[in-house]
């Protein structure tokens, strides 16, 4: 065991954290951090995120991550360079991101302002429909009322036999259903992990889409206990879809090498090369 991993596993003991909780907190599989502690980086997706998990390590109990890093910086490995490219180019991907953003949050506006349009639109109409339907309904009834009275003898016509003909009533035009559009909303974050619910769906549908270097990812279906979906190093262009009726979890490498859209709303990842968690609480009705 290496002298970083003795310093957090002295610290996670002394608060008396056990691994699986310790993984419940960071969101890091039980396997990466008992390689942390025995010093095998070489167990880890790869040297960039050697650093993000011990700073994740750090943090959950209790220790200052920038302290442990600047310690050990010589035992610990050096970040990828293509890693260290994204930082230096990181105004440039920040500017394109916050344009992309920008523009689909105007399209996302336009296309729910036309369908609020048309949705009135098409509430007036049905509604003037209707009663142009019952009037011509009622007055309908009232000709074929008046022929079969003007037919019939006096004593019937005038109510005074047993065999009245009863009065027929038009059936009721049910109104059509609103529709209702999915909804992802943010609700908090707690612990380096950004919360989500979503709403006015049964189920949800992820899609991944690799816009910059190659980017390790894994999603998580979560019921009574966490279900691993999938997970792996995706290159730059590369996109993947998951379909589940349960809420996820996710694990993004580089929050900056991907988007991601849920349910078909987008999700605010982040404009650096760090690691992102993301919680989707499904809530059906």
């Amino acid at each position: 065991m290496s002298d970083l991993g003795q310093l957090l596993k002295k610290a996670r003991m002394e608060r008396k954290i056990t691994l699986d909780d310790l993984s419940e907190t960071t969101k890091i599989r039980k396997a990466y951090l008992e390689a942390i502690e025995e010093g095998n980086f070489k167990m880890l997706p790869g040297n960039f995120y050697v650093r993000a998990f011990i700073k994740s390590y750090a943090e959950a109990v209790g220790l200052d991550p920038g302290e442990v890093l600047r310690l050990y910086q010589n035992v610990i490995p050096a970040a990828d360079a293509e890693a260290n490219m994204d930082v230096m180019h990181k105004p440039r991907v920040s500017s394109r991101n916050t344009e992309r953003f920008s523009k689909l949050a105007s399209n996302i506006m336009m296309i729910s302002f036309i369908v609020l349009i048309l949705g009135i639109i098409y509430y007036f109409l049905n509604v003037n429909y209707t009663n142009n339907h019952k009037d011509e309904s009622s007055a309908a009834n009232q000709r074929i009322t008046d022929k079969t009275q003007a037919s019939l003898p006096p004593s019937i016509s005038e109510g005074g036999g047993s065999n009245n003909l009863p009065e027929s009533k038009p059936e009721p035009v049910p109104a059509p259903e609103p529709v209702v559009k999915p909804e992802v909303k943010f609700v908090h974050s707690d612990r380096g992990v950004d919360y989500y619910d979503v709403t006015n769906a049964d189920k949800l549908h992820i899609e991944m889409k690799v816009t910059g270097d190659a980017c390790w990812m894994e999603v998580d279906s979560i019921t009574d206990k966490k279900k691993m979906l999938g997970q792996g190093t995706y290159t730059n262009g590369k996109t993947q879809t998951w379909e589940l009726d349960t809420s996820a979890f996710i694990i993004v490498g580089k929050a900056n090498a991907v988007e991601i859209t849920v349910n078909g709303t987008s999700i605010e990842v982040g404009d650096t090369p760090n690691p992102k968690r993301i919680q989707l609480d499904l809530k059906k009705s």
